[in-house]
């Protein structure tokens, strides 16, 4: 018997209760994934998220199948990344996530008591919420390392998303896409490259008889965002994919896009809106940092106590900033700098990072706090807001460029991941 045939039959055995009459089945393993499984208790859990989501914005959905059927993929998706995770050795900790949630509060203008009160009105358990946000980070930061170094920016492409810019003028549009996937495997035969095309034309005539664009990416999309009924999120014309972008640009909000080929397959897309978007001015942030990253010698503990303490020395004016980050950080970029970060865009930074430079006067240090790299304190210079000048022009236009690759090369490396895999949908899962 396979290695993982023999855990699938291990983890079912383990969900099952033993009596004098019978046994029940209590949970079963709906897809066995390399050396782990997918549950179908987490599927079915998907799937109520999902459901009571939609209720509360009013959207229809499809039937119970297709949602099990998106559920189901979207958890090997993850359940591949994490393992990964494991193999990467990247670990969030609890303070890494006690962090995050921190963030998350202060974003909602609500303390975490009010956060988590909420959370468990809404969903019940606190403990599964910050396990599912653990896994979101980790999950992201394994697409972030893997899809990074996939990508190089040119400056000939750069020059010409300039000049494309400048013929677009100041106010630049942004969309908000919906997209669906007909997907093809790695090398379709005619018959499959049919069935796909026969497939999607099928779907469009579906959306311009007037059926809810949302529901059918629900029910028929490949794409990583098929539970979120497709939705892209906003996106300006040059963070897009080019095969998009070539057909978005002068499109209408509701207008109907497709079917476009792909070596990932058809895709469909939709505008569900669009708006303007000022990007004459920019605000910049001139700050220093030190970033302190736990290890197997140095504790997640020990790195924020370390911080806390010199953050206490700084204000005593027993310590100097400078020093202690050429002596003690770990960012390569500046600790030979004394930390310093020098001018730049906010965006740039990691949430967490960005949060805490919004909160921060003119001079003033934060406490200790954490991030997916580890533990940083940061010290506000100064902020200023400047023109689009030519230097910050091009730094916009290779950040298109990288995000419409990044969201490219995502796409590409889930669909590696996935087909190097190990994956059996046992029947009575589907």
């Amino acid at each position: 018997m396979k290695l993982q045939k023999l855990i699938a039959v291990a983890v079912t055995t383990c969900f099952m209760l033993s009596s004098q009459a019978a046994e029940t089945k209590i949970d079963a393993v709906a897809a066995i994934v390399n050396n782990g499984v997918v549950l179908d208790s987490e599927v079915s859990d998907m799937v109520a998220r999902v459901k009571k989501n939609a209720a509360a914005q009013n959207q229809t959905l499809p039937s119970d199948r297709a949602l099990r059927t998106q559920a189901l993929e979207r958890l090997i998706l993850n359940n591949l990344q994490m393992q990964m995770a494991k193999r990467m050795g990247l670990q969030i900790t609890d303070p890494q996530l006690d962090e995050t949630i921190e963030n998350i509060a202060r974003e909602q203008k609500m303390t975490v008591t009010q956060l988590r009160a909420q959370v468990v009105q809404e969903e019940g358990s606190y403990e599964l919420f910050r396990e599912r946000l653990r896994e979101e980070i980790t999950t992201g930061e394994v697409l972030r390392a893997n899809v990074q170094r996939r990508i190089y920016v040119s400056p000939q492409e750069v020059d010409t998303v300039l000049k494309l810019m400048e013929q677009q003028g100041a106010s630049n549009e942004q969309y908000n896409i919906g997209h669906i996937l007909i997907a093809l495997p790695s090398e379709p035969s005619a018959e499959q490259m049919k069935e796909a095309e026969d497939k999607a034309k099928k779907v469009l005539e579906l959306l311009r008889s007037g059926s809810d664009f949302k529901k059918i990416a629900i029910a028929s999309s490949s794409a990583e965002t098929a539970l979120e009924g497709g939705d892209m999120g906003w996106m300006n014309i040059n963070e897009m994919p080019t095969l998009f972008a070539d057909q978005v640009r002068g499109k209408k909000k509701k207008d109907l896009i497709g079917p476009l080929r792909s070596g990932a397959g058809f895709h469909i897309l939709t505008i569900f809106d669009i708006k303007g978007a000022n990007v004459v001015e920019f605000e910049e942030v001139n700050a220093r940092h030190v970033l302190i990253k736990p290890s197997i010698i140095l504790s997640d503990e020990k790195a924020k106590n370390m911080l806390t303490t010199f953050v206490k020395d700084f204000k005593a004016g027993k310590a100097d900033f400078a020093e202690f980050a050429k002596t003690h950080s770990e960012d390569p970029g500046s600790k030979l700098k004394g930390g310093e970060l020098g001018w730049a865009d906010p965006a740039k930074y990691v949430t967490s990072f960005r949060n805490t430079l919004a909160t921060l006067k003119k001079g003033e240090i934060s406490e200790p706090f954490a991030s997916e790299f580890g533990w940083h304190v940061i010290q506000l210079h100064d902020r200023r807001t400047v023109d689009a000048t030519a230097e910050k022009k091009r730094e916009q236009a290779a950040r298109l460029i990288f995000n419409r690759r990044y969201n490219e090369e995502s796409s590409n490396f889930l669909r590696e991941l996935r087909d190097q895999a190990y994956i059996e949908i046992l029947a009575d899962a589907e």
